[in-house]
């Protein structure tokens, strides 16, 4: 049976993304352990107590060789509020991550929506794989925010007068567009977030230049912030090597 709608909610609109990390397991020794095993078999356990600092060294060798497996010996899962459109480009990457988003048949979906703030570069140059975003004008970021906000208002409406008439919530999200908020748990090991950041951030060291849309980036950055505080010789190492992942 479902459920009836709040008929207090209101829109909410948002032009930042969260990412927390909720889990992990993960620290620059995880490499060197995983790496050593390949010449000292159960020796190489006492890297778990070996300061990582005296081997970044090998850290480095093994990114810049792309030696990529001991990179996988770790684990961080996020928790992330983005809006959809953002989560469908995420998705894409699918080796070495895993995946749980909120789901709009077993819940109504709360009215939160994406809208650009102003440091939204709003305007597209040039052709598709060599184009540019520049700044738009005051007029368009009105507009953007004005015809947005309409439409999130109309389509949150329509969602809520099916939902009260009893329509499924599964049918009913149809009516809702991809500026919508959702929320996931994403876990990944530093070898597959390397791979995710060498495609979705923008960086004056990587090595080939990438294009990504900025929400999607903006969700990279946080995501780089936290790794880098728990893995840091193996992030600088990632950095000094054009941030290819290994």
């Amino acid at each position: 049976m479902t459920e009836s709608p709040t008929e207090t909610e209101k829109p909410e609109f948002r032009s930042d993304v969260t990412v927390e990390l909720v889990k992990h397991s993960a620290a620059d020794s995880d490499v060197l352990w995983a790496a050593r095993v390949s010449t000292a078999g159960e020796q190489s356990l006492e890297e778990l107590t070996k300061d990582p600092e005296r081997s970044k060294g090998l850290i480095n060798f093994l990114m810049r060789d792309r030696h990529g497996s001991p990179f996988e010996h770790n684990s961080m899962t996020f928790f992330i509020s983005a809006p959809i459109f953002v989560f469908r480009e995420f998705m894409r990457h699918r080796v070495g991550w895993s995946y749980n988003e909120e789901s709009g048949r077993y819940r109504q979906l709360q009215p939160v929506f994406y809208v650009p703030g102003e440091a939204r570069k709003l305007v597209q140059q040039g052709r598709p794989g060599k184009y540019e975003f520049v700044e738009g004008t005051q007029a368009q970021h009105e507009l953007t925010g004005r015809v947005m906000e309409d439409a999130y208002r109309h389509a949150y409406e329509a969602y809520q007068e099916m939902l009260s008439a009893g329509v499924a919530r599964e049918v009913a999200r149809s009516v809702l567009p991809v500026g919508l908020f959702s929320s996931m748990y994403a876990t990944c090991n530093a070898r597959s977030l390397m791979h995710f950041l060498g495609l979705r951030t923008q960086h004056e060291q990587a090595a080939v230049p990438t294009f990504p849309q900025r929400e999607i980036e903006m969700v990279g950055e946080r995501m780089e912030e936290h790794w880098a505080r728990l893995m840091p010789l193996t992030h600088a190492a990632f950095n000094a090597n054009g941030r290819v992942a290994p």
